[in-house]
């Protein structure tokens, strides 16, 4: 098979001007052998350089087994890799989540023929797994650095606490994230106070912990402690204002940016675009058409300002939200005119399907029919399969809105076909169902079954098959005081001298036997149960665990009470799916 690396120019051409194949021997033997070492090794340092800078590239687009695998082919041809590149692999396995390779890449530097480990290297481990919620064994590594037993003898500093806490506030876990600052902030002091980045760090975990109102309350301990905050501290306050519902405090917060930007001359401390961005998302949950408007006009009047793909995403959203469908269209027309000169504008597909769902619930079917057209080709980056079924969704959603009802169903033919089936608990399952209402069960696109002289409110108790007529179905394992335990599956009983407690499962649920049999197949057909626990509580405080089981409904009952459509004609018909 054919391979091709990125690196596969190492084999045809050189990488630099002054590239000489390091196996090679010199090709002037009247040369100093001084000059050929010399040479060689600034060839070498110049093509690790260049692949240092391709993995950061690849890491960007997270590419992970691209980079390993060229990482293989450098080694073949380098040989011992420095540790600037094997940081650079490490942190690449970082952003894509592969711990397992982090943990096996660190052994191999910090092994005696490895290329060593670095403070880099520690910082990035430390990422890693504060990323991957592993959040005992960073400290038990940070530990082995302070006290010096770590390999390679790195300095307990402020970049190795300072990303192990990014990671614990990302995750929202407070009460790490103040341990560590307990043990280990005397590293990030400035002075007497913790620096305004560990402040903004300490917001944002009380943000991610669901507690925004809590990282507003923090401005006063800042201003307490004579911290001047910087422009992520206001960006990180707003972001809390807007998802605790305060827009008003957020506008103060934007408007004290600005003067005291201009107060102290101090650009660093403008609005940038993530300001913008946070502040349209918030105008637009309040439905503030007027505040949206007034942002937008602000933002395009700053020269200065890039605009970029996630603010107007953000302005179409809320724009949208406030019904300024109009407007909306106005912005994705402009993007669209941007996309020949700025390519990084390109939308991405959640933007197309947010007009989509506008217009389809309006009924303006050749709208999104064109966007529908429009999403696969002129979309930046992968678009998933759930996002190519909701288009198709919404546009049948459109057609029967704006009622073409021979175009909806055609859609739906066709939805059933590309993806097998469609959810009846997601949007156009809703709109499916409408269909169905429309078309009647003689012309159902759906087969469904039906279940005569049944009627959904009868107990349970009325088609529950006992115990002891359960057998050969699965059988129910039950205590010495009646309560299900667990499932002995017949497949499952392949030992003789086994235990039944190794051999069973899970215990399915378990209901009383007043409950409604209406509510016991949907606990059937919805989550997938092949049998449901039928018990009798005598206390009606009691707890299903409590209870002795007296019977079960099993997936084959059911099967044995529906009927097709064609058989059902002319019944007592009380309950269909």
């Amino acid at each position: 098979m054919l391979q091709t690396h990125a690196f596969s120019s190492f084999h045809i051409k050189p990488l630099h001007s002054s590239y000489i194949p390091i196996s090679s021997s010199s090709s002037s033997s009247s040369s100093p052998i001084r000059r050929r070492l010399v040479r060689t090794t600034t060839t070498r340092k110049s093509n690790l350089k260049i692949l240092t800078s391709r993995i950061v590239q690849l890491t960007r687009r997270k590419q992970l087994r691209q980079i390993l695998n060229e990482i293989e082919v450098a080694k073949q041809r380098f040989g011992k890799l420095n540790t600037i590149v094997m940081n650079a692999v490490m942190e690449a396995c970082v952003r894509c989540g592969d711990m397992d390779s982090v943990i096996r890449i660190f052994e191999e530097m910090k092994c005696t023929e490895g290329c060593g480990v670095d403070t880099v290297t520690y910082a990035t481990l430390l990422k890693g797994l504060g990323k991957a919620r592993r959040f005992d064994e960073a400290f038990r590594l940070l530990e082995s650095v302070e006290n010096g037993t770590a390999v390679g003898s790195p300095k307990l500093s402020a970049p190795l606490v300072f990303g192990l806490l990014n990671a614990l506030t990302d995750a929202g876990d407070l009460r790490r994230a103040n341990g560590l600052l307990a043990c280990y902030g005397f590293v990030l002091r400035e002075g007497e106070h913790f620096s305004v980045s560990v402040y903004n760090l300490l917001m944002k975990g009380h943000i991610n912990s669901g507690c925004p109102d809590a990282a507003i309350n923090m401005l006063n301990e800042i201003l307490h402690q004579g911290i001047m905050p910087d422009r992520l501290t206001y960006n990180t306050l707003i972001l809390a204002c807007v998802q605790s519902e305060k827009l008003d405090v957020a506008m103060q917060l934007f408007a004290e940016m600005k003067e005291k930007a201009e107060k102290f001359f101090c650009d660093d401390l403008f609005p940038d675009i993530v300001t913008y961005t946070t502040l349209l998302k918030g105008c637009g949950q309040a439905n503030d058409l007027v505040s949206v408007v007034q942002i937008v006009l602000e933002m395009k009047s700053r020269s200065e300002l890039y605009i970029d793909r996630t603010a107007y995403t953000a302005t179409v959203d809320a724009l949208l939200k406030c019904g300024s469908f109009k407007g909306a269209l106005c912005i994705f027309g402009e993007i669209q005119k941007q996309v020949g000169l700025k390519p990084e504008l390109r939308p991405k597909p959640h933007l197309y399907l947010s007009i989509m769902r506008a217009f389809a619930f309006q009924g303006n079917y050749h709208l999104v029919k064109n966007l529908h057209k429009r999403i696969l080709p002129d979309t930046a980056g992968t678009i998933l399969p759930v996002a190519q079924e909701e288009a198709d969704h919404l546009l049948m959603e459109a057609a029967l809105n704006a009622g073409q009802v021979d175009v909806a169903i055609k859609t739906l033919r066709y939805i059933l076909s590309r993806w097998k089936g469609i959810s009846w608990t997601s949007h156009g399952g809703m709109v499916a169902s409408r269909i169905e209402a429309l078309l009647g069960f003689s012309a159902s696109l759906f087969n469904p079954f039906l279940l005569p002289q049944v009627s959904p409110s009868d107990p349970v108790e009325g088609f529950m098959i006992p115990f002891e007529a359960t057998r050969p179905l699965q059988v129910p394992i039950v205590d010495e005081w009646g309560s299900c335990t667990g499932l002995l599956h017949r497949e499952d009983c392949n030992q003789l001298d086994a235990s039944l407690s190794t051999m069973m499962r899970s215990p399915p649920p378990c209901v009383t036997a007043s409950t409604s049999i209406g509510h016991v197949i949907d606990l059937i057909l919805q989550k997938g149960y092949p049998m449901v626990i039928i018990v009798n509580c005598n206390d009606v405080y009691a707890t299903s665990y409590g209870c002795r089981a007296v019977g079960v409904f099993t997936l084959e009952q059911l099967n044995r009470l529906i009927k097709p459509v064609s058989e059902g004609k002319g019944a007592d018909l009380s309950l269909c799916r």
